[in-house]
C-alpha cells in the first residue's frame, strides 16, 4: 500500500490551473488534483474516495474531509479541516458550506499525495531586499502602503475563519488594527501556512 502511494506521489503532476486575479498568483483546485491523479489510479489498479462530515466544536462548525486512497492490499487516509464563515458577501448558506468543503477537500488531497501548496501564497512575496541602516528604516516607514482592496479584505477574513484566528492578535502582528492595512502577502502566506499545518494525514490499517 505505501509503496503504491509513493509513486502515486513521486509521478503525480497537478497543474495549477486556477489564478487568483486579485492576489496575482496561480493555485491548484480540489479537481485540478483530482483530474490529474485519475490516470495513476488506473495505473496502479487503485481507487480514491473523498467524504465529507459537518463537526460541531464548541459553537463553530467545521467541515471535515476525508480523502481515502484504497488498493488490493489497503488503504490509507488523510484528512483536513476548514471551518465555515457566519456569513460571506455574496454566498447563501449552502455556498459557504460548498466552499469549506472545497477547501477541506483541497487540503485532504494534498495532505494525501505530498502536495506542498505553501508555495503558492509565498509566490506573491516580491522578496525585495529591505534597504539597511536606520535612513533606510525610516524611508520604509514613511513610505505609504495602498489600502487592501475589498476583494482582498474577504480573501483575508475567509482564511482567518477558516483557520480559527484570532482577529485582535493578527492585525497586532502587523501593527494595525485594520485588516484593510495589513500587507496582503506576507498576511496571507501567514494564514496559509496556518492552515497547512491544521491539515494532516491518517493512516489506516
Amino acid at each position: 500500500m505505501i509503496t503504491i502511494l509513493s509513486k502515486i506521489q513521486t509521478e503525480l503532476k497537478a497543474p495549477k490551473g486556477q489564478f487568483n486575479k486579485f492576489g496575482g498568483y496561480s493555485y491548484r483546485s480540489c479537481e485540478d488534483i483530482t483530474e490529474a491523479v485519475k490516470p495513476l489510479l488506473e495505473k496502479y489498479e487503485a481507487a480514491l474516495t473523498i467524504s465529507d462530515e459537518i463537526v460541531q466544536t464548541a459553537n463553530r462548525i467545521y467541515v471535515k474531509a476525508t480523502a481515502t486512497l484504497r488498493t488490493k492490499s489497503g488503504e490509507i487516509s488523510a484528512t483536513a479541516y476548514a471551518r465555515e464563515a457566519e456569513t460571506k458577501k455574496g454566498m447563501d448558506e449552502a455556498q459557504i458550506t460548498g466552499s469549506a468543503s472545497s477547501y477541506a477537500r483541497k487540503y485532504a488531497l494534498n495532505g494525501l499525495f505530498a502536495i506542498d501548496d505553501e508555495k503558492d501564497a509565498d509566490a506573491t512575496n516580491t522578496h525585495e531586499k529591505e534597504p539597511q541602516g536606520q535612513n533606510a528604516s525610516k524611508q520604509t516607514q514613511s513610505a505609504p502602503r495602498e489600502p487592501l482592496s475589498l476583494e482582498q479584505i474577504n480573501d483575508l477574513s475567509h482564511l482567518i475563519e477558516i483557520t480559527n484566528t484570532d482577529t485582535r492578535q493578527f492585525l497586532a502582528a502587523f501593527k494595525t488594527s485594520d485588516i484593510k492595512n495589513v500587507p496582503f502577502d506576507k498576511a496571507k502566506a501567514l494564514l496559509m501556512k496556518k492552515l497547512d499545518k491544521m491539515n494532516g494525514v491518517q493512516n489506516a490499517s
